[in-house]
């Protein structure tokens, strides 16, 4: 099983924590992101990493130069793309089944394995308890989170300002897992619009491809179902606390009263 890890960020908001390494590499509760995500994902039988690095790669190379089964790809223009460019800098792996997880999360070992258990062609994992992490986050509010709409099982809308606060279901936490034929159809999907649009036209709530989220492209496939016949499903968190994002130096320090896991 392959897990696609995108971690080729900077992370200015982390600094000066993120000055010597990249954004995934600083620690939480006394251990990097990157491997608390490894450890989770192996424990659930993931044993290949494809690694996205950017930002002072060799550091991270280095730093995962004792972990079997890692390898690398590289995003050379990190400073000037987004999440989105990124995963598709490993655009080859995504015609096989894998788990994919943004580089400044950490969460519980059940969340990876509910989401391993989930039956979904594509799942993402939805935290419905999301509003009780954003109490007190004055640095990256609300309004900032990959919010979701969720109907019956299905994401209907999900990304920053694409749902309204009081119609989540929950935040999307950027851990999510796509089958061969999702992963296909994601990257038939990109390649489409980066050749009807190349990468300097809006896309999605994005004013440039080139700097596009990927829950854009998620929006593309929801609105591409009929066709596609690809729906979205959502793996809920079961409780409260489960996961932290760390893009802020506040957000590290109130990870560190909350992760014991």
């Amino acid at each position: 099983m392959k897990a696609i890890l995108i971690a080729a960020g900077m992370g200015r908001r982390l600094s000066p924590y993120t000055d010597d390494r990249p954004k995934c590499m600083v620690e939480v509760a006394g251990r990097p992101m990157i491997l608390r995500q490894i450890d989770n994902l192996r424990a659930v039988g993931v044993t290949d990493f494809v690694v996205i690095r950017g930002y002072l790669a060799d550091r991270l190379t280095s730093a995962l130069a004792s972990e079997p089964g890692v390898r690398f790809v590289d995003n050379f223009d990190y400073a000037n793309n987004n999440i989105l460019l990124s995963l598709m800098c490993a655009a080859e792996e995504l015609s096989s089944g894998f788990f994919c997880s943004y580089g400044d999360i950490v969460y519980r070992p059940e969340v990876s394995a509910a989401l391993a258990q989930s039956q979904a062609e594509l799942g993402l994992v939805v935290d419905p308890f999301f509003a009780q992490v954003y109490e007190g986050r004055t640095e990256h509010p609300i309004a900032e989170a990959e919010l979701t709409d969720v109907r019956d099982g299905r994401v209907r809308q999900v990304g920053k300002k694409a749902v309204p606060l009081e119609q989540a279901a929950g935040e999307f936490i950027g851990l999510w897992r796509a089958s061969a034929r999702a992963g296909q159809v994601l990257r038939e999907l990109f390649a489409k619009r980066l050749s009807e649009r190349g990468l300097s036209s809006p896309y999605g709530r994005a004013a440039r491809l080139q700097v596009a989220y990927l829950t854009d492209l998620f929006n593309d496939l929801i609105a591409e179902e009929p066709r596609l016949q690809l729906p979205i499903h959502s793996v809920e968190i079961a409780r409260p606390q489960s996961w932290r994002e760390i893009d802020t130096v506040q957000d590290l320090e109130r990870a560190h009263t909350v992760v014991s896991w």
